[in-house]
């Protein structure tokens, strides 16, 4: 997707991929890891270690570690937040915390809010990341119930308005303004954050390479290493995954 098709992804309920489990096929094979625990640097946790990556996501633990999971999702897919649920805690304690796996997370825009709420996350920077994930994932079902109840006049009106003021729209909609300014992010911040061009050109960029480089088309979508795991989308299959290939 191009910039400045970007806020084309504004309507409310425009799908541009589809959340969803995917079809039970065996993943191309992943070799297995003989590694050690790596000490985290003095005074820290590996899960304490995470930066923004050039590809556009979030990465947690050690930079150099043998198992590198890159997720693809959608803040407002009910299976990456099923995901988050079970998985969220467990993944970083029982392997990022070793220094063997990192976890990536970069977001897939697959409904209209995914734009917006992904511009304000990244425009808080890498440190709040994981832990704002895990919250806007619990709001989930609170923050979608009122686009939910939108009529189609509503989402007409909506598309009609400027692309800035598609974005703000559905923020307000979905009260996420105040619930970012709670989080330290100011309405008066957060509205230059989402018409930053260069946000939103990287936002399209990590979108294009899913896309058509990754070949993502739902999510959650994971890779392992770099090859994409058909057979993986909830924890319990990368939980299991994971003991395979590190042991």
């Amino acid at each position: 997707m191009k910039a400045r098709s970007l806020a084309l992804a504004a309507t409310a309920f425009l799908a541009l991929a589809a959340c969803g489990k995917k079809q039970d096929t065996p993943s191309a094979t992943t070799d297995h890891v003989t590694a050690a625990a790596v000490p985290p640097p003095a005074g820290k946790s590996w899960t304490d270690v995470v930066s923004v990556t050039p590809e556009g996501g979030v990465r947690m633990g050690n930079p150099d570690a043998p198992v590198k999971i890159v997720e693809y999702a959608s803040f407002t897919c009910p299976h990456c937040k099923k995901f988050e649920d079970e998985g969220g805690d467990a993944l970083p304690q029982k392997y990022v915390s070793t220094g063997k796996v990192s976890y990536e997370f970069r977001s897939f825009l697959i409904h209209g809010p995914d734009a917006p709420i992904t511009l304000l996350m990244m425009c808080r920077g890498a440190e709040p990341f994981f832990a704002l994930t895990k919250q806007i994932y619990a709001g989930q079902d609170a923050f979608m119930a009122p686009l939910i109840a939108m009529t189609p006049a509503d989402n007409q009106a909506l598309q009609g308005l400027p692309p800035q003021q598609q974005f703000q729209k559905l923020l307000d909609t979905m009260g996420l303004f105040p619930w970012f300014a709670a989080r330290g992010l100011p309405r008066a911040q957060a509205e230059k954050c989402l018409a930053d061009q260069k946000a939103q050109d990287q936002l399209s960029a990590t979108q294009d390479r899913a896309q058509t480089k990754d070949g993502v088309n739902q999510t959650p979508s994971f890779f392992l290493n770099g090859v994409l795991q058909s057979d993986v989308s909830t924890w319990p299959a990368l939980d299991a995954k994971l003991t395979q290939m590190i042991g």
